[in-house]
């Protein structure tokens, strides 16, 4: 159930910003929210978090910026989605302090190369160039950082906030001596 309500939290992250008349750069929960929740899931119901997530892809590209969907600019995106799920699920089924690191860095980072590959492969924003590359990647550098500390933030506390609570227990349950 908690994975659910991640998964909820992280789409609705996307969503936040543009219902307050704003721009998250990139400060979402979605990376942070794929990772635990496959890490949480069986693997099949990856299929569900791209569902979901889909859906506001679909919003945000229609309403909020008032475009047209096509499927095939979508595709990539929603495999990354499924990959970072599975990625939570292989690398997060024992939580440790690398593995949430490695996890979060895998995230942002691919997200940071796949997307900003698309936008320089799919459009005309930049010269497809090695040199245009080098600077749609040097432009989407903001968003990546943002990205990386976002995910970093959720991650740490979706994982670590159990591990501190179940110290704190096991605090309160030993026995005080009073030697």
């Amino acid at each position: 159930m908690t994975a659910f309500l991640v998964l909820l939290l992280a789409a609705l992250s996307r969503l936040f910003p543009h219902v307050m008349h704003g721009t998250g750069y990139n400060f979402t929960a979605v990376g942070g929210g794929l990772l635990f929740f496959g890490s949480r899931r069986p693997r099949w119901q990856a299929l569900i978090a791209i569902a979901v997530l889909a859906v506001t892809d679909i919003y945000l590209t229609t309403q909020v910026y008032g475009y047209p969907f096509h499927v095939r600019g979508y595709l990539v995106t929603w495999a990354w989605y499924g990959g970072v799920c599975l990625l939570g699920g292989a690398l997060l089924h024992k939580v440790t302090t690398l593995r949430v690191a490695a996890g979060v860095l895998c995230s942002a980072t691919s997200f940071f190369l796949l997307s900003n590959f698309m936008v320089w492969a799919g459009g005309e924003m930049y010269p497809h160039s090695l040199a245009g590359l080098g600077t749609c990647l040097a432009m989407g550098l903001p968003f990546y950082a943002n990205d990386l500390a976002s995910t970093a933030l959720v991650s740490g506390v979706l994982f670590g906030l159990p591990v501190v609570a179940a110290r704190l227990v096991d605090t309160m349950r030993a026995p005080v001596n009073r030697g």
